[in-house]
């Protein structure tokens, strides 16, 4: 099958693949699919920027075979082990018999172990501030352990002053246009935000010391591991990062909920009307009918976050115990939260809920509000002045940071 290649820079393609089906990224809706990008750069020294997911090896390959044999290839950069950038790792190296893998100290660790049995690749180990002449460019590495993972580390080619970001600055998008200034800028942030609330939210105190890092360098493209590459709007997404790192929260409050015979959801949207009244933003998720990712990435510039559920069986309704679990992974530190459910036989559900809250790292406000049967008109007012509340909160603690 013959490739366009697409030149990022001079003796800089684009050799990676669209995954135009994938809708499941471990859990993480993709209605737009996934990009595995490699970049190649062809100098006196040629050098592959990460790997694929195994399934596209074949693809990756043919486009490197348009540009240079497979044995001019020296150095093979792995800024990342996750399978979805290395998997396809083998298959490159028995192919491209002459190169050498440039990776961290943990990712070797984790290459060894995860390609099983050891594959006996020849390694060059890197640590901050270790640099590899190429000719004309020279690539200097950047170990950021734990963001994400803590083999990750960053890659930036000075001659043309390129960052390649490994998961940072991504998204979630297949597009036959490369470049952000080729895609519609409203969707490529959306989608930059929805991965940086499903995937990096928890890691925002170590981000906060990367980005100096990143800031301080003379970027002209940033190319990172998915998504398109920035060339005109980085300042744009690098912005938004410094605001999310930081934890710098809009007047907007999520309620996440769910409901057996509607009880829940009359408090519900009670609740956010109160909320609603004192000028705070607010959105409402019935769970058995929304997308766990879509509602992370409301969450992520959300100054609080609201729960609900009806008690089944002594305990919360299964959708809500599965969103809450994903937020006590995404860790959204410091966001004010509360809890509010309804009852049959017995109560418990809200406690249940501040718990997983707690638990989350958010700070828990005050006791909820927990009602049995059907809401009277007066328990409705005090869901309404339980939203107020709430949203006045919001607003004061949001002044204080401004």
């Amino acid at each position: 099958m013959y490739y366009t290649n697409v030149p990022i820079a001079e003796n800089v393609y684009y050799v990676g693949c669209n995954d135009w089906e994938m809708r499941d990224f471990h859990g993480y809706f993709t209605p737009r699919g996934v990009t595995y990008n490699s970049y190649l750069i062809k100098d006196e020294k040629v050098a592959l920027i990460d790997c694929v997911k195994a399934p596209f090896a074949d693809e990756l390959l043919g486009r490197v075979r348009q540009l240079v044999e497979f044995d001019q290839i020296e150095y093979v950069v792995v800024n990342h082990v996750e399978p979805d950038h290395s998997s396809a790792l083998p298959e490159i190296m028995r192919r491209c018999r002459n190169a050498k893998v440039v990776i961290t100290s943990q990712g070797k660790l984790a290459v060894q172990k995860y390609f099983q049995p050891d594959p006996d690749y020849e390694y060059i180990v890197v640590k901050e501030g270790d640099s590899l002449p190429l000719g004309k460019n020279t690539l200097n590495f950047v170990p950021v352990p734990m963001v994400h993972w803590p083999d990750s580390m960053v890659s930036f080619m000075a001659g043309e002053d390129i960052l390649f970001s490994n998961d940072a600055f991504g998204q979630h998008i297949c597009t036959s246009g490369r470049f952000d200034d080729q895609n519609d800028l409203k969707i490529i942030l959306f989608e930059a935000e929805k991965y940086y609330a499903n995937i990096l939210m928890p890691l925002g105190q170590m981000i906060t010391k990367v980005l100096p890092k990143i800031k301080s360098l003379p970027i002209k493209l940033v190319a990172p591991s998915h998504g398109v590459v920035w060339r005109k709007d980085f300042a744009a997404v690098l912005a938004l990062y410094e605001k999310w790192a930081n934890g710098c929260w809009d007047d907007k409050v999520v309620i996440v909920y769910d409901t057996m015979w509607k009880s829940t959801d009359m408090m519900a949207r009670s609740i956010l009307d109160g909320v609603a009244s004192t000028g705070v933003g607010c959105k409402l998720f019935k769970m058995s009918v929304s997308d766990r990712s879509e509602v992370a990435r409301e969450m992520l510039d959300a100054a609080g976050i609201i729960a609900g559920s009806s008690t089944i069986h002594n305990d919360i309704l299964p959708t809500m115990g599965g969103i809450l679990t994903y937020f006590r992974g995404l860790q959204p530190r410091g966001k004010l939260s509360a809890a509010f459910g309804s009852y049959g036989w017995s109560g418990g559900a809200q406690k249940i809920m501040e718990q997983y809250l707690v638990e989350a790292k958010t700070s828990l406000i005050k006791s909820g509000l927990e009602f049995k049967w059907r809401p009277t008109r007066e328990e409705l007012v005090r869901c309404h002045e339980f939203g107020a509340e709430f949203g006045r909160k919001i607003l004061e603690i949001n002044a204080r940071c401004k």
